[in-house]
């Protein structure tokens, strides 16, 4: 079984790609953007599916909550420049944007 470190590794690798794929970037802010990857892999530790951290029910609901990356990314980006949780930006984006006291609802 894999540790919570291997998983968390396995997960960033996994939505750096995704990102690269989809032209975006993480957030200027490392510690958020581990913030968040670390809740994904505690997530998949105990439901084995990345829920995303910022649109699940507490407690976790299989049937509702959102896999990250979710369905809605796409049009949070073009309607915002990133996504809910500020984890993913269009490449285009200001630093300065990427901040995540403007987040309230993440993360978890």
């Amino acid at each position: 079984m894999a540790d919570i470190e291997e998983i968390y590794k396995n997960n960033y690798a996994r939505l750096k790609r995704f990102a690269e794929k989809k032209g975006l970037v993480f957030n200027s802010n490392q510690d958020w953007v581990e913030q968040i990857i670390r809740l994904m892999a505690n997530n998949y530790l105990e439901y084995k599916k990345y829920y995303c951290p910022c649109k699940q029910h507490h407690p976790l609901d299989p049937e509702k909550d959102a896999v990250c990356p979710c369905s809605d990314l796409d049009n949070e980006i073009k309607k915002d420049g990133h996504c809910h949780c500020r984890l993913f930006y269009r490449l285009d984006a200001e630093t300065a944007r990427m901040n995540i006291l403007e987040t309230i609802t993440c993360p978890g």
